[in-house]
């Protein structure tokens, strides 16, 4: 099968992207040195991802030999709390969980944050795997060991970084996705270029057609193009504790205060585009970016039919009480991703309140 390795604190993650590789994530389970003890699984989904491919996972599960217990919960950014979670946590106590046990993540961004959240702290930490099914998750969300759920406060604000034994990407999945779907991933594919290569971005530029027809040979090398970007950048960073880490953020911090905001009302990937053209229209503002690459990124997001207005205003106020509450603050200062030119990112703790509310206003139509 296709795919590759990468290694955080001696810790493996197997990394698999193969078209039907849903049908064998039994075989893969049962063939991973780590997880040669494994019995009992726990097989975790929403509602919507279960209806479509949990009784494939199972018959692959059961298949391998593996006793299966599914546990769904509804699909949406709105179960991403602590009462999804603590059911969750009863449901694997009454099943009589123990650390043996593996719990496998089957979804999207979601359902991998959640559940990744759920194996690192029940009885202190369980081994896990994400089957990935959506675009978003594919190409970011699956891969980097962070977990979280959300607060009124903001997003992702409580969590655990909990390294998966196996990654499971299957480009079929991505044929029942939303078009809408399919184009918010695509944002966390048009930030990697920007951190890291100015070559990956033309080629966006050129696959635009493709990317938005879900070819399949061109969303394989879309995925494995992205998974190895983030992969070389997580393992240099493994806790984002200042490093080159952070940089993943471009685009986020905006991004997740527009998210909370407007109720998740926009999806994840939306908001990415919106935060990425604000930090760049930011960066051209303290005269970092020229506004020549602030236009082509633009171009390039409308193109890729993702926003770059938002539908309706925010509370500047409450935008800006989210980013004060954003995670990356730390001794009172925000660190905020810039650009100095694609594939050139900065880390500034610069930004002031008014800069980023600057940013925020620009997006108004």
């Amino acid at each position: 099968m296709k795919g590759f390795e990468f290694n955080i604190n001696n810790q493996a993650t197997h990394v698999v992207i193969e078209r039907g590789a849903l049908a064998d994530v039994g075989q893969l389970i049962q063939g991973e040195a780590g997880l040669a003890n494994v019995v009992r699984v726990a097989l975790v989904s929403d509602d919507r991802v279960a209806s479509l491919y949990s009784a494939s996972a199972v018959r692959s599960l059961e298949q391998a030999g593996f006793e299966v217990e599914l546990m769904v919960f509804p699909a949406g950014e709105a179960s991403k709390t602590l009462t999804t979670a603590e059911t969750l946590f009863q449901t694997l106590a009454d099943k009589h969980f123990d650390r043996s046990g593996l719990v496998v993540a089957l979804g999207g961004g979601v359902v991998s944050d959640l559940v990744g959240f759920v194996a690192a702290t029940f009885k202190r930490g369980m081994r896990f795997v994400i089957i990935s099914t959506t675009l978003e998750s594919d190409i970011d969300a699956c891969l980097g060991g962070k977990t979280a759920i959300n607060l009124p406060a903001g997003k992702n604000l409580v969590g655990a970084f909990h390294q998966p034994a196996i990654i499971c990407v299957d480009p079929n999945c991505l044929a029942t996705l939303d078009a809408r779907d399919v184009r918010a991933g695509l944002a966390e594919s048009v930030k990697h270029a920007l951190i890291a290569s100015a070559e990956f971005l033309i080629w966006h530029e050129q696959h635009i057609d493709e990317l938005l027809g879900v070819d399949a040979d061109v969303m394989e090398t879309l995925i494995e193009r992205n998974l190895k970007i983030k992969a070389d950048i997580v393992a240099r960073d493994p806790f984002e504790r200042g490093g080159d880490r952070m940089l993943l953020n471009l685009g986020h911090t905006l991004g997740h205060a527009i998210e909370s905001q407007c109720d998740y009302a926009l999806r994840h990937g939306e908001c990415v585009s919106l935060g990425l053209l604000g930090a760049c229209r930011l960066s051209h503002t303290l005269g970092l970016l020229d506004i020549e690459v602030v236009e082509r990124i633009e171009t390039l997001l409308r193109h890729l039919q993702l926003p770059t207005t938002l539908p309706e205003a925010l509370d500047p106020d409450k935008i800006a009480a989210s980013i004060r509450n954003d995670k990356k603050i730390s001794d009172g200062k925000l660190s905020f991703v810039l650009l100095r030119d694609v594939g050139d990112p900065v880390i500034s703790q610069e930004v002031t309140p008014d800069d980023y509310l600057q940013a925020y206003r620009s997006l108004l139509g």
